[in-house]
């Protein structure tokens, strides 16, 4: 016998900045008919947003996405009209110093997310309301975190098209340093590289020279706040040249074998627990929807080839 499942309320979301992360996410919204706000100080990207369907206002309420550069953060809500009961989270790619300095200011309102999406494109004319379709999006789970909170956070990614991964700060910042701080700073170190051989090599450059350095044409603001900024680079990069030191063969198979393992997914079904929602995101898992009491999602079926 199966049973309903109860309606959960679905709250507002208020963006702030609309460039590509936050124009893409309220655009999406938009488009899957929730109730969606934005605000940006430029008002060419308030005016794209709302030729997208966005509302543009200095309200915000229920879910406060900031989706502005790190640098602009802790200034984002400044002069705007929050609403006191709003859940805030934010969209940047480091989480350690921005969670320390943005409980600081909101409490335990706000709740630490970073959609593992973007292009090396930026600014409002890079929006595309597909971006978070099948991303992973982390959202925070610190010892006093609300977990209410959380699941409005959850919920908002959940209804663009993303995979949650419950995972703390510190967890996500030394994961993100591996997996974007680092081949950010491999980019860089690859184009430069080519660049000092000369016009030829350039010139010959193909398909994984081209992807190798993709990144690298992101803005050099964003790249050095990222890398920077996320305490676990150092510690990354270190493991990054251990590798290099490595018989070359013995280094590509290992390489090879980590980057084509199969990987099936098995259905999981977890309670509205700290402790078994971060067991999930440690396992390599996600969340893809939310029941009463529980949230559905997945886990591999299989380990993870490691080099």
């Amino acid at each position: 016998m199966t049973f309903p499942v109860p309606t959960l309320p679905v709250p507002p979301v208020s963006v702030v900045g609309l460039g590509q992360l936050g124009g893409s996410l309220a655009a999406a919204l938009a488009a899957a008919g929730r109730p969606v706000t934005g605000w940006d100080v430029d008002p060419a990207a308030r005016d794209a947003a709302a030729a997208r369907g966005v509302s543009i206002t200095t309200v915000l309420t229920g879910v406060v996405v900031i989706a502005v550069p790190l640098p602009d953060l802790g200034s984002a809500l400044a002069g705007l009209d929050l609403d006191p009961d709003a859940t805030v989270t934010d969209v940047a790619s480091i989480k350690g110093p921005v969670v320390a300095e943005l409980t600081g200011v909101h409490g335990d309102r706000f709740v630490g997310g970073h959609p593992m999406c973007g292009t090396e494109r930026s600014g409002y004319e890079a929006t595309d309301p597909a971006l978070f379709r099948g991303a992973r999006w982390a959202v925070c789970l610190e010892p006093g975190t609300d977990l209410r909170r959380w699941l409005r956070v959850a919920e908002v990614a959940v209804a663009v098209g993303a995979e949650v991964v419950p995972v703390t700060a510190a967890e996500h910042d030394e994961a993100v340093a591996a997996v974007s701080a680092v081949p950010h700073l491999l980019a860089a170190a690859l184009a430069a590289a080519a660049g000092q051989a000369g016009p030829l090599t350039l010139g010959m450059g193909a398909g994984s020279f081209t992807d190798g350095t993709r990144v690298i044409a992101s803005d050099p603001a964003f790249v050095t706040a990222l890398v920077t900024g996320n305490p676990a680079t150092a510690d990354a990069l270190d493991r990054v040249r251990a590798q290099l030191d490595r018989p070359w063969a013995e280094l590509v198979a290992a390489g090879h074998a980590v980057r084509t393992a199969t990987r099936g997914r098995r259905p999981v079904r977890v309670p509205l627990d700290r402790a078994a929602l971060l067991a999930l995101g440690r396992a390599g898992g996600a969340v893809t929807r939310r029941l009463a009491a529980f949230v559905e999602g997945w886990v591999p079926d299989s380990p993870v080839a490691r080099g």
